[in-house]
């Protein structure tokens, strides 16, 4: 038996066109062990969720610095609720102002992670939050 992989999809919902810092996060998790699936640009709620379907996600971590998290963020944990995926962690780092943590949380977001988090900080937490199961 060995153990299987935490899978993890990286999306960039909304109009944001910069992807520098979900790239340095997708690889830092791929160094970390994870599977990692990075969805690209400009990516919907929609397509983020049928993507986590699709790839049977562990995680999900959203990369936003447009502004636009408030409604992106709910509008994506609302479709993996109806998706039946309750289980799946979503992480969002990027621009997000203080005030705005405490309703992503609400709305099911795991954590938040600012401007300046280590990569090391965010594997970190990964790895506690979701623990690998072994496969035949």
């Amino acid at each position: 038996m060995s153990e299987k992989k935490i899978r993890v999809l990286i999306a960039k919902p909304g109009l944001d066109g910069h992807d520098r810092g979900a790239k340095i996060i997708a690889r830092a998790l791929r160094d970390a062990g994870m599977e990692v699936i990075y969805t690209g640009l400009r990516q919907t709620p929609e397509m983020i969720a049928s993507a986590a379907v699709q790839e049977d996600v562990d995680v999900i971590g959203l990369s936003i610095l447009s502004g636009a998290h408030n409604t992106l963020a709910p509008r994506l944990m609302d479709l993996l609720r109806e998706k039946g995926m309750t289980d799946v962690t979503v992480v969002i780092g990027g621009i997000i102002p203080d005030a705005d943590v405490p309703a992503l949380k609400l709305a099911g977001i795991a954590a938040v992670f600012p401007p300046g988090t280590t990569t090391a900080g965010i594997v970190d937490f990964i790895r506690q939050r979701v623990q690998p199961t072994t496969k035949a």
